[in-house]
């Protein structure tokens, strides 16, 4: 049984119908430990698969890293159920030489801002300062033409959405239209760390000139996590927070909501879409 696609029994149920048992494909969740140089790092729930890029990726977003020469290796940890299978659920990261290693601070921010908890100018601060990469200059311009294609694109690449309806997914484009990656998960930063430590792993970092897309809304902790990855443009399906128009506003990202059909909402940076630029 696939640990992605897992499937389960269920009734469906339809009203003034016959109610009939049938297997029902779902997105799997299964817990995820992050240990950095044999210190638990994290713990976060995802959906099996691309499990390096998702550590990587977080790792770049928290800014232990920045460069795939600062991360030495990765390996799996025997983890064992009853049953002694080993699931894969403990992933043993060690930082090259010189790196250092991320605080206790670290992991108490991972949880807070696993629970929204950031707010105010003080986290914009610290994010700026952070940041080893500069989005505000990156020359990006295109089209709301482009733009609009892009959900489409983004749609059609997720394969296992189309098995279970309960994935976030996140996709990186360049800007003159080539699809890089994409990724899927039951939590949308998940999805996003992915395609980020994919690119880290390619040795594409910092993404200028690229377009991150998500599937839902794009909230500060997503803009945080562009702007760690050099991204100058961060493009979502539904509405941003307040405070992620802030940090985009403050870090020079091009940020564009409500991104579908032929419409869409430009938050800030507006210079880098064509047609808002003459706005």
């Amino acid at each position: 049984m696939s640990r992605v696609s897992p499937q389960r029994s269920v009734v469906r149920v339809t009203v003034g119908g016959a109610a009939r048992r049938e297997r029902d494909v779902l997105a799997g969740e299964e817990p995820l430990e992050l240990r950095v140089n044999g210190r638990s790092l994290a713990v976060t729930m995802r959906t099996p698969g691309n499990d390096f890029d998702l550590a990587a990726g977080f790792l770049v977003s928290e800014g232990v890293i920045s460069n795939v020469r600062e991360l030495r290796a990765m390996r799996y940890c025997v983890g064992t159920d009853v049953a002694e299978v080993n699931q894969f659920n403990i992933l043993e990261l060690n930082l090259a030489e010189g790196v250092a290693a991320p605080s206790d601070d670290v992991a108490r921010a991972f949880f807070t801002t696993s629970s929204c908890g950031l707010c105010g100018k003080a986290s914009i601060d610290a994010v700026r300062t952070r940041s080893k990469f500069n989005v505000s200059d990156d020359p990006m311009l295109v089209s709301a033409a482009f733009l609009s294609t892009l959900p489409d694109r983004l749609r059609e690449a997720q394969s296992v959405f189309d098995k279970t309806g309960g994935l976030h997914a996140a996709a990186l484009f360049r800007a003159t239209g080539e699809l890089l990656a994409v990724r899927e998960d039951v939590g949308r930063h998940n999805a996003v760390d992915k395609v980020v430590g994919w690119a880290l792993r390619e040795g594409q970092l910092p993404l200028r000139s690229s377009i991150l897309l998500v599937s839902g809304r794009a909230s500060f902790e997503l803009v945080q996590k562009a702007i760690m990855a050099g991204v100058g443009m961060l493009c979502a399906v539904s509405a941003p927070s307040s405070l992620a128009v802030d940090l985009a506003q403050e870090a020079g990202l091009t940020l564009v909501g409500f991104l579908r059909g032929p419409s869409m909402v430009v938050y800030a940076g507006a210079e880098r879409v064509s047609e808002a630029a003459q706005a």
